[in-house]
């Protein structure tokens, strides 16, 4: 399999940024990390093994770039400071990555597909809301998406529209079209260990996604799907497959 790491300059963040690409031909899969925020994640959680098969059959090239969640959503500081660092963190993505990838597979205009665990999921599904000319597909593995949270006794305009569970169903006129024209959220929930939290909220964004006619899919596992990897390597190996 090939695998290369990269630390790709980003103006936006001022700092190089860790990416691993896997795979030699096929369509751009973006993989957007949990909480931890590291770019190795999914490599060391055997999901790249788990997606091995699409990999040989040259159908995807998997790209991991790091976040900095623990700048933004996660981290200390004011929720203005930390809705800025996840701005230059959203620069980075349409500005460097995207352009990099699509040089990277020789297609210019090349759709993304987006997917993430846990907080990757957040990162996946506002990716796909918020420009869906360029992620076409969001896949969202046990998610967490009522942004509230972060705000720690705080809320602003910024957090609103990173607060997929407050901004979607108010979605209307452009907007509301340029997402109904060219996304697809699937969105996947066990009903096992640890995945309290994510179960009301992935329920919620289904019914707001429904709501207001966009394209999506929800899947609910049965009592043994945990948040893990062990689960999320079947799921990922279920529904990644169905968009290349």
């Amino acid at each position: 399999m090939s695998a290369r790491h990269l630390l790709l300059p980003s103006p936006a963040l001022g700092r190089r940024v860790h990416v691993w690409c896997y795979g030699v031909v096929g369509r751009p899969l973006v993989v957007f990390p949990s909480n931890a925020g590291i770019a190795h994640e999914w490599q060391h959680a055997g999901m790249i093994d788990a997606l091995a098969p699409l990999l040989e059959a040259r159908r995807v090239k998997i790209y991991c770039p790091e976040s900095n969640v623990s700048r933004s959503f996660s981290g200390e500081g004011s929720l203005d400071t930390r809705m800025r660092e996840h701005h230059a963190y959203e620069r980075f993505v349409l500005e460097t990555l995207v352009p990099f990838i699509r040089e990277d597979c020789r297609s210019p205009d090349a759709p993304m597909v987006a997917t993430g665990c846990s907080m990757g999921a957040l990162y996946a599904a506002l990716f796909a809301l918020k420009h869906p000319e360029t992620f076409r597909r969001a896949v969202c593995l046990s998610g967490r998406y009522r942004g509230n949270a972060f705000g720690r006794g705080e809320y602003t305009d910024d957090l609103y529209y990173n607060d997929p569970l407050a901004f979607v169903p108010n979605l209307d006129g452009g907007a509301l079209d340029r997402v109904k024209r060219h996304a697809h959220l699937t969105l996947v929930v066990g009903r096992g260990a640890f995945e309290d939290g994510c179960i009301p909220e992935t329920l919620s964004m289904a019914k707001a996604l429904e709501g207001r006619g966009i394209p999506h899919h929800l899947a609910v596992w049965g009592n043994d799907s945990r948040h893990d990897y062990t689960w999320w390597q079947r799921q990922a190996r279920h529904y990644i497959p169905q968009h290349f």
